[in-house]
């Protein structure tokens, strides 16, 4: 093989990976569309922790500092996918994270896919 071709066959490689777009950042802080949450998104590690630093009534269970932790990875320029662990509920869960500009969906599920939840939030900063 002709070094050209070798490192053609290597971008492509590393694009197929990495889900041949890379998907918008989702990092930041996102206020929960019913109102009742703010998190903040960052990079842990290969990960994303989404950390709450608001609750609106903390006797719901949430408190400002619970962690999700996703490890999710592009699967289209707007999509992620994979899991999410939630620690203080000891929770796995399959993850995907949809991302248009300033709007974020977010779907969580359980048993296979059997129990989903969808939740709807907008960028703050």
């Amino acid at each position: 093989m002709r070094p050209l071709q070798v490192i053609l066959l290597a971008a492509l490689s590393l694009a197929l990976s990495a889900g041949g777009a890379a998907a918008q950042d989702i990092t930041g802080i996102w206020n929960r569309g019913d109102g009742n949450a703010r998190v903040s998104v960052t990079r842990c590690g290969q990960a994303y922790c989404a950390t709450n630093v608001w609750i609106r009534d903390p006797a719901s269970g949430e408190k400002v500092g619970h962690v999700l932790v996703m490890k999710v990875k592009p699967e289209s320029n707007v999509v992620l996918s994979g899991t999410a662990y939630d620690p203080q509920r000891k929770l796995s869960l399959s993850a995907s994270v949809s991302v248009k500009g300033d709007s974020m969906t977010t779907q969580g599920c359980v048993l296979a896919g059997m129990i989903c939840k969808n939740m709807n939030w907008t960028r703050v900063k």
